[in-house]
């Protein structure tokens, strides 16, 4: 079977070769295709799929080839774009257009590097540097930095200053504000998927992009708490110290969604009240649903951080809590019928417990308890009141009672130091 491709002057480009100098797993490869046109890759059995620009499928190995393009600034945004794909751009100009050095390499057929703007030596000093005075046209690639640092700080990766400038006149001009919720909700789920997801905090704090895309968690920077309980600091502090908790506890992105947002509230608490936060959590839950709402968060994320958000202070006295209390505590976090619920929930709270200068390692015993209840009021046998005469309120009241006398037996084996 011949390759079209073969008759294509295609290049390798972008994360693939970044991440092979890197000597890292490798991931999608992309090319890009010089002195093309559209009918000419349709009719090689190129399959069109890119909305924004030309972009084809290979027919066999289903790769993607996009056309080398020119873009021209025309609006705000980072849609705010016309896009040109004549024949006769060149592979320089496609790698100009690219956000940093070390995404703008490319490799030839014979695994030659071509490399116009530097990406190999940044890879080695482990910095990320724009391409051109052009990044300040695309307020995305402010999120999009912020991700890259987030995902190679472990290696050691920091913004270059002259960067980190630019993203700041990104954010001064208001072209952050353009910026459309899918765009955002996609880079920060992808930060939270990484090794370092308090970086991509961090960097946007830096430049200001903070304020202007999460200001309630930007809110939180210079709130004082109570030092008993948290010597680590202010409460964006210790908003970053629990999501790095989370990153070593979950690689599920609604624990660590829900480690972000859990202490929204605080930024809303009146300064003659500090460092207390009373009601925090309440004011908390509507922080978070509007923030769901803004950036349309997934409903999984949503309902882990809500319940987090509006629980985890309840959760963190568990062992104290009447049975009465711990019942209504299941129902809201919904996980009697819906037990999947628990372990985000749990690790979520855990994360919490753990950003509180506290060592990692730290048992949260809570989280077992919290188990145990779970399981024992799910355990309890209702058939009989299926056929019972009683009315729905006196058999609801019924399966509250047996599930009680579950928890309380649950209750009174921890006590006594029964915590299988």
């Amino acid at each position: 079977m011949s390759d079209p491709a073969e008759h294509l002057d295609c290049y390798l480009v972008g994360g693939a070769v970044r991440d092979a100098l890197l000597d890292a797993p490798a991931g999608d490869r992309d090319w890009v295709v010089v002195g093309a046109s559209a009918a000419q890759m349709t009719k090689l059995g190129f399959k069109p799929v890119g909305r924004d620009f030309p972009v084809f499928l290979h027919p066999h190995s289903k790769e993607e080839y996009a056309l080398a393009r020119r873009e021209r600034k025309t609006g705000p945004g980072y849609t705010g774009f016309v896009t040109e794909t004549p024949v006769d751009v060149t592979l320089e100009e496609d790698l100009l257009r690219r956000d940093l050095t070390i995404n703008a390499m490319a490799k030839n057929t014979n695994g030659e590097l071509i490399d116009p703007h530097g990406g190999a030596a940044d890879l080695k000093q482990r910095v990320l540097r724009h391409v051109s005075p052009a990044f300040i046209e695309d307020p995305l690639r402010v999120l999009r930095v912020a991700r890259f640092a987030a995902r190679f700080k472990p290696q050691g990766f920091s913004v270059a200053p002259e960067t980190l400038q630019l993203m700041k006149q990104i954010v001064e001009s208001g072209e952050t504000d353009a910026l459309v919720a899918e765009r955002t909700w996609q880079e920060t789920q992808q930060a939270l998927a990484g090794p370092a997801p308090a970086e991509f905090l961090s960097v946007l704090r830096q430049c200001g992009a903070l304020a202007r895309v999460f200001p309630e968690i930007d809110a939180l920077f210079g709130v004082p708490q109570p030092a008993v309980y948290h010597p680590e600091g202010d409460a964006g502090c210790h908003t970053l110290l629990v999501l790095e908790s989370a990153a070593r506890l979950s690689s599920d992105t609604r624990v660590r969604f829900a480690a972000l947002v859990h202490d929204l509230g605080k930024g809303t608490t009146p300064a003659e009240a500090w460092p207390r936060h009373i009601a925090h959590e309440q004011r908390g839950v509507d922080l978070v649903k509007a923030l769901c709402d803004r950036l349309r968060v997934p409903q999984d994320h949503r309902t882990v951080a809500i319940a987090v958000t509006g629980q985890h202070l309840l959760m963190h006295r568990l062992q104290e809590l009447r049975p009465e209390t711990v019942l209504k505590l299941l129902r809201k976090l919904d996980v009697l019928r819906n037990p999947a619920r628990l372990a985000p929930f749990v690790l979520a709270c855990q994360a919490d417990a753990h950003g509180r200068g506290a060592a990692p390692s730290e048992p949260y015993p809570v989280g077992k308890l919290l188990k145990q209840y779970c399981e024992a009021a799910r355990s309890i046998d209702l058939t009989d009141l299926a056929g019972s005469p009683l009315t729905d309120k006196a058999r609801g009241k019924e399966a509250d009672q047996r599930r009680l006398t579950a928890i309380r037996a649950v209750r009174k084996a921890w006590a006594n130091g029964n915590r299988a």
